[in-house]
């Protein structure tokens, strides 16, 4: 279900579905990375995700996929157990 733009603001626009889950993925992989303390550089590195893609992500530039989501949900609750399996 899309969410209508607001008529009284000019620079609102419309937001799809897609756009809404997009927003949403994004969300929660800058909130991750922000609990965890790292910059992006330093959760791209401790996770093994190219920085380049990660911030495509965090930006919803780019629509993270259904197995990036569950990677950074595991991260968010087991971050050390992530970073020594990774490592």
């Amino acid at each position: 279900m899309a969410i209508p733009a607001d008529p009284n603001d000019p620079e609102d626009r419309a937001v799809s579905a897609e756009g809404r889950e997009q927003g949403q993925r994004a969300r929660l992989i800058r909130v991750t990375g922000t609990n965890l303390g790292l910059s992006q550089a330093e959760f791209a590195s401790r996770f093994r995700v190219p920085v380049g893609t990660l911030r495509d992500w965090e930006q919803a530039r780019v629509m993270p996929p259904d197995f990036a989501v569950a990677y950074v949900r595991v991260i968010a609750q087991h971050p050390d157990l992530v970073a020594k399996a990774v490592a």
